[in-house]
């Protein structure tokens, strides 16, 4: 039983790991993506 319940701390390891991993990359392309936006509403308003 020990080592079963070793062996679903490291599955269960490797998914939160892959999520935090997931949630950062989604957060980077949102910053990029607003970035990349807020410089078009710029120049349209200047013009």
């Amino acid at each position: 039983m020990n080592q079963n319940f070793i062996y679903s701390l490291e599955i269960m390891g490797k998914g939160m790991l892959s999520i935090f991993i997931v949630i950062l990359i989604l957060t980077f392309i949102v910053m990029l993506l607003a970035k990349f936006s807020a410089g078009k509403k710029k120049q349209d308003s200047e013009e």
